[in-house]
């Protein structure tokens, strides 16, 4: 952003939903002024304790004009998986109107609606997310607040993803990129704006549904072991999909410390941690967070030395 933009120490730059400062690091690194906009105390408290100043709100218009009233406004405004997460998104991308400067840029990244229809990603669809976006749809809804779309990237990013950059309508010091027209062209000729894209979405849910379970019984009959790595939202939103307990998957490995001796909600399954695949040697271990199986599966290859298998169960059931 830094190298197309021009950023430097003279601009601000604002992250909507910055976490514990992770990303704004990187621009505090190369002396560009920064400001994180996050909801949750204690992650904004880390970023403090990383010298990065934090405003603890949810933002919309209200904050948006509360800070431009304190001369605060963005030369890039930025937000990485939060645009799916708020219940007013219009009133959300109000406020990203207001604390834009004049010709400041927006860049937002968000998972798309077309890779999770295509993809059958059903299990990212949960109590988290408000909203699951199109391009076509978020370039309406920013329009409809003034600002207009310039660029797009297609990410690998959460088993696909969209970063957009948005700008003033009366911007004319930026170029609109011919994949904008072109991702457009290419849901259009998806059939997304039409009812029948989604027709099959339910069917290919059970599909998978009947899939899994079959492929756990089957192993249970076979007195094989089935453990599962990741204790993430989507392993509980697919788990509870299916139905399935912890009789069919005996454990679940996470790395994380805070849920290690805890269960997954409602199928009970134990959170556990790496050793115990270790000590176990389950035949199976199934990948819940899919859109990381490369990395996982370099990271447990190890169980291949007692003839363990890996499996993920979206787009569709595979053993690798």
């Amino acid at each position: 952003m830094a190298s197309r933009f021009g950023f430097n120490e003279n601009s601000q730059v604002i992250e909507v939903a910055s976490n514990d400062g992770y990303l704004l690091q990187y621009f505090k690194e190369k002396n560009i002024p920064v400001l994180g906009i996050e909801p949750t105390a204690n992650t904004a408290a880390a970023a403090k304790e990383k010298g990065i100043e934090s405003v603890i709100e949810f933002f919309g218009s209200r904050l948006a004009k509360e800070l431009v009233a304190k001369n605060i406004k963005a030369d890039l405004l930025l937000g990485n998986n939060v645009l799916a997460h708020v219940p007013d998104i219009v009133d959300f991308v109000g406020g990203l109107k207001i604390i834009l400067k004049e010709n400041g840029v927006i860049t937002m990244e968000f998972p798309h609606l077309m890779q999770l229809v295509d993809n059958n990603q059903f299990d990212t669809v949960y109590h988290e997310h408000f909203s699951y976006l199109s391009f076509y749809t978020v370039k309406e809804i920013f329009a409809s607040q003034g600002l207009e779309m310039f660029d797009v990237q297609e990410l690998p990013t959460h088993g696909g993803s969209l970063r957009i950059y948005a700008k003033h309508q009366n911007d004319k010091s930026k170029s609109v990129s011919e994949n904008v027209a072109n991702l457009l062209q290419k849901e259009n000729a998806k059939g997304m704006r039409g009812l029948a894209y989604y027709d099959h979405f339910q069917q290919q849910a059970l599909k998978i549904k009947l899939d899994i379970t079959e492929f756990l019984i089957d192993q249970k009959r076979a007195g094989k072991k089935v453990a599962a790595y990741g204790a993430a939202a989507k392993g509980n939103t697919m788990l509870n999909y299916c139905g399935i307990k912890s009789d069919l998957i005996e454990f679940v490995v996470d790395a994380n410390p805070h849920k290690q001796n805890k269960f997954l909600p409602a199928s009970h399954v134990p959170i556990v941690n790496e050793q115990y695949l270790k000590d176990s040697k389950p035949d199976f271990v199934i990948i819940f967070p899919w859109n990381l199986k490369d990395e996982i599966t370099k990271q447990l290859s190890y169980i291949k030395d007692w003839g363990g298998k890996f499996v993920v169960a979206v787009p569709h059931l595979q053993i690798l």
